[in-house]
């Protein structure tokens, strides 16, 4: 593929166990004209808190996406045919400094924002989210966040620390970055360190569904919840795949019981058709912790690859 408008490899023609690993064997580019949306992985796990390893995600997923095929039969929108896709790289990072990544990959995402270009990352921990968000609002201003999780990550620090992978919510409200009364954070569960954990983040402003809140409605009433607070906002979506059961998505670093599947997780993001997503990411794969048939990197990819699809329908 020398130019725009980029496509896949064509499976019927390269087998997809060949050619080099990149999301949905997409071309490696660099250059920002004529591409609609740049995956980008950011392999960073500096602030994890237990089990570290997601600075692997991004290789786990981009070889789990080899599976990957163009078109979307549920809402019937050839993904690579609405969007000029490609995967941009890995974007620097500074194993154990976690403000100096950010500055780095503030730095290297601004081009592809500025160009009006449709961000979705692999990451990484969840920390990444922060550094994110700061370039999405310099250009959209505040935006609603839209939180598939098993944690609400509003704790206020870690070890002393500011910048964990469970403190990014609270900076993101802090610096501004989110509205959190336009806001949802879905699938919280688990033990927690104090009766007012969950509580915090809505004092923050956030609406949080617990797992157990979250199971009590359908795909289409929580993307109705959704929207009744997103508005006409631009949207991030973060994708923790903790918010999967651990029996779905064990490669990850804080897993916890009692979380949704699979086919429950991709119906309510196929439910949020029709917000106006400026942004995403898909986060905290850690492959030295998953299954021998690498489950949890082939449902990030895939979740990604429905995000992808929700931007297509918005074009």
């Amino acid at each position: 593929m020398t130019g725009p408008p980029y496509r896949p490899l064509d499976a019927q023609v390269i087998p997809r166990f060949a050619g080099i690993r990149t999301f949905m064997r997409a071309p490696h580019v660099t250059a920002l004209t004529g591409v609609d949306a740049a995956v980008s992985g950011i392999p960073f796990d500096t602030a994890t808190t237990y089990r570290a390893g997601p600075r692997f995600g991004p290789e786990a997923i981009r070889s789990a996406s080899a599976l990957i095929r163009p078109y979307h039969p549920v809402h019937e929108v050839n993904v690579v045919e609405s969007l000029s896709i490609v995967d941009y790289g890995d974007l620097p990072v500074s194993p154990g400094d976690t403000e100096r990544t950010y500055r780095q990959v503030e730095e290297a995402l601004a081009p592809i924002v500025d160009a009006g270009i449709f961000p979705a990352a692999m990451g990484g921990d969840h920390s990444i989210t922060l550094a994110e968000l700061r370039v999405l609002a310099t250009k959209h201003g505040p935006l609603a966040l839209v939180q598939l999780d098993a944690h609400a990550d509003t704790w206020d620090e870690y070890f002393g620390q500011r910048y964990f992978h469970g403190t990014t919510f609270k900076r993101a409200a802090e610096e501004g970055l989110v509205e959190p009364a336009a806001s949802v954070q879905a699938g919280m569960r688990g033990s927690v360190y104090a009766a007012g954990d969950l509580q915090g983040a809505r004092e923050l402003g956030f609406t949080v569904l617990t797992s157990d809140e979250l199971r009590a409605l359908t795909p289409e009433q929580y993307a109705a919840a959704v929207r009744e607070k997103v508005g006409e906002r631009p949207v991030f979506v973060s994708f923790d795949v903790d918010f999967l059961d651990p029996a779905f998505a064990p490669g990850t670093g804080t897993p916890e019981i009692a979380g949704f599947s699979t086919t429950e997780a991709i119906a309510f993001l196929r439910a949020l058709r029709g917000i106006e997503l400026v942004g995403c990411d898909v986060v905290e794969v850690s492959p030295s912790y998953d299954g021998p048939g690498q489950q949890t990197a082939l449902a990030a990819a895939n979740v990604l690859w429905e995000l992808l699809a929700l931007r297509a329908l918005a074009r």
